[in-house]
């Protein structure tokens, strides 16, 4: 293997780079003459920047619309097409007119060119000229609030509703009829961009803008961090709605309750220190059972109190008091019985007595109802809240059975004294006549009826 001598291997290498030479220009000549290709631009993209700017002016008009209304609440309504003019002219100034794009344009990589690239006339900083600049403002900003302003006027003066022969009937016609050739050439145009992907809208069609790709080497980038955030965040809140109906939060409330309830400092304490404070608390215990209507007396209703004496202030705890209310329970006894005459009557009588497991008694419209519901809602006391908890002795109630009175006295059984029967059958018989019974005539009002009809004699 022979190796080359490292002057004869410089000199190969020159040699090579003057030939390069003689071809340099022939390929930089080429390369100049060769179009480029144009980097592809999705019509999604020009869409999503003429949503971006929208988006954006409304974001600004909004806090200065809530800032006028509170100057003046007729400013509201009496500048706020000028509001949107003025906004819309200070994004246009600092967005098309200094850097050749809207801001949603920026956003989505793009640019606006034009074809018109005339040396004479005046340019802006972007390099767009300023004649095709000017045009597009006044198409896309201009000519929008004076159609906005002109159609208000006309709305506002009744033009629609004037004869036909009026110039306002004419003129209102002619504006709907421009408004309709808007309308449709605006669709035919959408076609087309939906077709092709040049212009999007019309005042970029007559002026021949186009949005480019501002960058050479550009790759559209979406990112879905936001939209999966907001796509979760509503797939909770569904589930949520749809679970939080099947959830019995009263029980679960008074389960809780049920449960500090139960939790003592014996419970807490470790083992070797609970011998220590058993006794005590279980004397606490033995004199803390007691129900809310404790010293309610025995011969009255505590459901039918509770029931009388609802919150009103709160009103889911009042429509549930009303909803369990008794139906012997009157509506001007409110508030709690206290101990009173015996020889007057109790304020909240039982009705149909029923003694309950604990021993105490309550009507049985009032006693059944709350079992029921507490089973239903199980939100009592016991295992799984299926008791009903007394509101004397703080209990569950398990059962409940019918008081069963008996007669006192020798003599009565049935209910009726059978030795003074005929005195009070004397007493507890009534003869009437017509002559005893006095009447008022309503013939006159009510019309007559024959007497055969009516059933009184006219004797």
């Amino acid at each position: 293997m022979t190796s080359q001598h490292p002057l004869a291997l410089d000199q190969s290498w020159k040699n090579a780079w003057r030939d390069a030479q003689r071809r340099l220009p022939q390929i930089q000549a080429d390369i100049a003459v060769t179009p480029s290709p144009l980097p592809r631009i999705t019509r999604v993209g020009k869409v999503d920047a003429e949503l971006l700017d929208a988006e954006l002016v409304q974001l600004l008009k909004e806090p200065l619309t809530k800032a006028l209304n509170l100057v003046n609440s007729a400013f509201k309504a009496r500048f706020e097409p000028e509001l949107g003019l003025l906004i819309h002219l200070v994004l246009y100034k600092f967005s098309v007119w200094d850097q050749g794009a809207s801001y949603g344009a920026k956003l989505q990589g793009l640019k606006y060119a034009s074809p018109l690239l005339s040396t004479s006339g005046l340019r802006t900083a972007c390099g767009l000229p300023g004649s095709t600049l000017v045009l597009h403002s006044i198409i896309t900003i201009f000519l929008p609030y004076f159609h906005n302003r002109l159609r208000s006027h006309a709305l506002s003066n009744a033009w629609p509703d004037a004869p036909s022969s009026d110039r306002r009937r004419k003129s209102w016609e002619l504006l709907t009829r421009l408004e309709s050739i808007h309308g449709a050439a605006s669709l035919i145009n959408f076609v087309f961009f939906l077709w092709n992907g040049r212009y999007r809208t019309l005042a970029d069609r007559m002026l021949r803008l186009r949005l480019v790709s501002a960058r050479r080497h550009f790759q559209r980038e979406v990112s879905y961090e936001f939209m999966n955030r907001q796509m979760v965040w509503h797939a909770f809140t569904e589930f949520l709605l749809f679970l939080l109906p099947l959830i019995n939060t009263r029980a679960l409330r008074r389960q809780l309750t049920s449960f500090t309830s139960h939790l003592t400092l014996a419970s807490i304490l470790p083992s070797p220190l609970r011998p220590y404070v058993s006794s005590g608390s279980a004397q606490s215990e033995k004199t803390q059972r007691r129900g809310k209507y404790w010293t309610f007396p025995e011969d009255q209703c505590a459901i039918c109190a509770e029931n009388a004496s609802t919150n009103f202030a709160d009103p889911a705890n009042a429509l549930s008091s009303l909803a369990a209310a008794s139906p012997y329970t009157t509506a001007g006894s409110a508030g709690l019985a206290q101990p009173s005459d015996p020889e007057q009557a109790p304020q909240f009588p039982i009705h149909t007595p029923y003694v309950t497991s604990c021993g105490h008694v309550y009507c049985y419209y009032c006693v059944t109802e709350r079992m029921m519901r507490t089973a239903d809602d199980r939100s009592g006391v016991g295992p799984k809240g299926m008791q009903w908890e007394c509101l004397r002795c703080a209990e569950g109630v398990i059962a409940t059975e019918r008081v069963e009175a008996q007669a006192e006295g020798p003599d009565y059984a049935s209910g009726v004294d059978d030795s003074d029967g005929d005195g009070d059958e004397d007493a507890m018989s009534f003869e009437f006549g017509s002559e005893d019974v006095d009447y008022t005539d309503m013939s006159g009002s009510m019309g007559s009826y024959p007497d055969s009809e009516s059933g009184r004699s006219s004797d």
